[in-house]
């Protein structure tokens, strides 16, 4: 005899989720049982949850997926970003827990609790959302087996806000590594704010020799290298003062760089731009990015709270991209400098391969720096 509907709700774990404004969502929990503080942001996928829980630039947020059904393909150790699970927090509206997929070696569920990840199912999503996109992305605190208090707003409220934290260091490698095959033509060094394995395989496969440092690795200690990659990562860029100052002396050596996400800020606060803090942020795989010299747009999958701003008195940076929902800056380049970033994630194929010639271009630009240097000397 099938269980009914209202059995089976009655036998999970309840939840509820808190918003800083005073707004709840109660549901029923499917992972940790541990309350999750942070920012409360919306990703507008269909798929990649492990992808997306796994990121690092997702560290301090509560990630809120719009497609309804979640864990419908289970999980698999390839697909993850990093480690482990980044994320505070999962908010779904429905969590199946019956995957249907050759290979997948888990369910989200086992995943969730192995990684000690809370989780809550059954909210309203669209509600959430829509809050997010009309009030901004918010301070939020998800906790399993309670009901709505007043406590509970006031443990959300007394969390600091996203605006002015650095993140980085959270996330970021403790000790420098080689990853991938060694024996690439030109040796890379990767600033690792919170970098993404397929990043690194996208480079490897490039051509390059992959070492990835520390964010706080001083700039004398990366001289030895034929070019340098600022990652990804989460949080605010610029309380990141000591990756800030290292982009300075990377960009004044003339070697190439180039930027990715908190990599693409990171450089634009070096050259004396300016950052702000988006309203909702910019995370899905359908943000179309215009390319400023061709005139072709690529769709790109997203994952930023934070923009960059031009600065006039900086005429020597170019605008290489643009993204054509909000025309926020999507990409930089120097006429005079073998630099170029941008702040879509060009590994991540959501469309599907629209913009990952990003990492040949650079390896390109790479040899046309040395091609010049040889024929100088």
């Amino acid at each position: 005899m099938r269980k009914r509907y209202s059995d089976i709700m009655s036998a999970k774990t309840p939840a509820v989720l808190v918003l800083e404004n005073g707004q709840y969502f109660e549901g029923f929990s499917f992972g940790a049982e541990r309350d999750a503080l942070g920012e409360v942001c919306f990703n507008t996928s269909m798929a990649g949850y492990q992808e997306i829980l796994t990121d690092p630039s997702y560290s301090g947020q509560l990630v809120t997926l719009t497609y309804p059904m979640i864990g419908n393909y289970g999980v698999h150790p390839d697909y993850s970003q990093s480690s482990k699970i980044q994320a505070e927090a999962l908010i779904v509206k429905r969590y199946v827990n019956h995957p249907s997929n050759h290979m997948a070696e888990k369910t989200l569920q086992e995943y969730l609790i192995e990684q000690n990840t809370p989780a809550i199912e059954r909210i309203d999503t669209r509600k959430l959302v829509l809050t997010l996109r009309n009030e901004g992305a918010m301070r939020g605190g998800l906790f399993p087996g309670q009901r709505y208090s007043e406590g509970l707003l006031e443990k959300v409220r007394s969390i600091p806000q996203m605006l002015g934290q650095d993140l980085v260091s959270r996330v970021s490698v403790e000790k420098p590594y080689v990853f991938g095959a060694q024996g690439g033509k030109y040796r890379i060094a990767v600033m690792d704010f919170g970098v993404k394995t397929n990043i690194l395989r996208y480079l490897n496969e490039s051509g390059f020799e992959v070492h990835v440092f520390p964010a706080s690795t001083p700039l004398d200690q990366l001289n030895d290298f034929d070019c340098y990659f600022l990652s990804n990562g989460p949080g605010d860029p610029e309380p990141v003062t000591y990756a800030v100052e290292t982009a300075k002396g990377l960009l004044a050596t003339g070697k190439p760089v180039f930027g990715i996400c908190l990599g693409h800020q990171i450089i634009g606060l070096a050259r004396g731009w300016k950052t702000f803090k988006l309203k909702f942020g910019h995370r899905g795989g359908n943000q179309p990015v215009k390319e400023m010299k061709s005139g072709r747009v690529e769709i790109t999958a997203q994952n930023h709270g934070f923009a960059v701003e031009a600065n006039e008195k900086e005429g020597n940076l170019k605008v290489s991209h643009v993204n054509l929902n909000d025309r926020t800056i999507e990409g930089f380049y120097n006429d005079d400098s073998y630099l170029i970033t941008v702040q879509h994630h060009p590994e991540a194929s959501p469309g599907p391969n629209d913009s990952a010639h990003m990492f040949k271009d650079f390896f390109s630009l790479v040899e046309q720096y040395y091609q010049k240097n040889e024929k100088a000397s």
